[in-house]
């Protein structure tokens, strides 16, 4: 039997009341704690990032590819450019590419009977992967490519829709602003649908059309388009596939990824890391600290038990292992419970949705977890580690306690 191991666990797991039972017990507790809300924070900061970007990622793709010089600004018009049978084909070919779409923007203004609004029209073909929008439609349904009588339908955002006073099956028109002095081109549109993105910039601004639209009211003929969009089935490969689109498109064509075109909301992402990584250092010192303050308190309250150990024949490394079993039995017993902690309170997140947020601020109403398994893992393996290192320091006092002095201590 190992005897270091024998005592440590029935130090750890005493039944008696005792002064050092409180104090396992807490630490137990606080390392329990710790460790679950570096879980929490992990998973509601890689939810966050996942759900916001995803919102981005529907509505535009991952990667664009157009024919005109870059200007990276995703509220403007876009300068036409024919569609191109070998771009086409290079960007499918492309193993990481699941869809390829294409689009147009036009600005005007969108009126109804109680008010008018400035919109910026997408255009989009019969052929779009409308699951990239459907998750937003709040009402009514997608659009109808049918313009038997002249009529062309229009999704709006719901907070456009409040703002016109608009419903699904209203008709409204679309005012096209010609040059200085001529009058404006008017279009009836019916309104099929409702969505909403809770991204301010995209449901205060765009609404969705049928290109063939934007292609009349350009004077456009049916080639022309305002670019491609590209939807990846990683999004994370978006730089890597651009830059192969680049290296292989003709040279009058360029490939951006959505992330570049869109940088402010990416930044304001990217800066949940940040925040990811402030409250996980600064738990890990807590946990730091509460190990060795634990310790300390063990090692001084079982003084008498160390005097009695080394008068009996005990070396100090015998009785240093014991504090180091015990203090690691009080870190796994803790990492253990944490872990179940946390990832059952993500369970019960996104099961219930219990945690909302303001959607006006934080873009998403209920808050989002991911769980990744190696960051889970890292979590706990990262706290066993430093844990194991710290422990080494409240075990040298075993060595300054002399076994006389610790068996006349009353």
């Amino acid at each position: 039997m190992n005897i270091a191991s024998f005592i440590a666990g029935r130090l750890v797991f005493q039944k008696q009341q005792s002064f050092s039972r409180f104090i396992i017990r807490l630490s137990i507790v606080a390392t329990t704690i710790s460790v679950a809300i570096m879980i929490l924070a992990l998973a509601f900061v890689a939810g966050f990032q996942e759900v916001i970007s995803q919102k981005v990622f529907s509505f535009w793709g991952h990667v664009r590819v157009q024919q005109q010089l870059p200007s990276f600004s995703g509220l403007a018009e876009d300068l036409p450019c024919t569609q191109n049978d070998t771009v086409l084909q290079i960007m499918k070919s492309d193993t990481q590419v699941k869809w390829v779409d294409v689009f147009a923007t036009k600005s005007a203004m969108l009126r109804t009977d109680a008010s008018i609004e400035g919109v910026l029209l997408k255009g989009v073909d019969q052929h779009f992967n409308k699951e990239r929008i459907q998750p937003f439609l709040k009402q009514g349904e997608w659009l109808s490519f049918d313009t038997t009588h002249n009529l062309y339908s229009i999704l709006i955002s719901e907070y456009m829709a409040q703002r016109l006073l608009a419903k699904t099956g209203d008709k409204a028109y679309l005012y096209f602003i010609e040059e200085e002095g001529a009058p404006p081109r008017i279009r009836p549109v019916t309104i099929r649908g409702i969505y909403k993105t809770a991204i301010e910039e995209y449901d205060k601004m765009f609404a969705i059309v049928d290109l063939r639209l934007i292609q009349k009211i350009n004077g456009w003929d049916a080639s022309k388009i305002g670019g491609y969009e590209v939807t990846l089935h990683d999004y994370h490969q978006d730089e890597s596939v651009s830059s192969r689109f680049l290296d292989r498109i003709p040279t009058s064509w360029y490939s951006t990824p959505v992330r570049k075109i869109y940088p402010n909301i990416f930044d304001w992402l990217q800066l949940q890391d940040t925040n990811k990584a402030l409250i996980i250092t600064i738990l890990c010192i807590v946990a730091v600290i509460n190990l060795i303050t634990c310790l300390l308190i063990l090692v001084l309250e079982r003084s008498r038990m160390i005097g009695l150990l080394k008068a009996l024949g005990a070396m100090n490394g015998q009785v240093q292992r014991v504090f180091w079993i015990q203090g690691l039995l009080i870190t796994l017993t803790g990492i253990i419970l944490g872990t179940i902690v946390g990832l059952g309170v993500c369970w019960l997140q996104s099961e219930t949705g219990l945690i909302r947020l303001d959607e006006t601020a934080y873009n998403v109403s209920v808050a989002p977890v991911k769980v990744v398994g190696w960051q889970i893992l890292l979590v706990d393996v990262l706290t066993f580690l430093i844990s194991f290192l710290i422990l080494l320091l409240p075990s040298l006092l075993v060595k300054k306690i002399s076994p006389v002095k610790a068996l006349r201590f009353e």
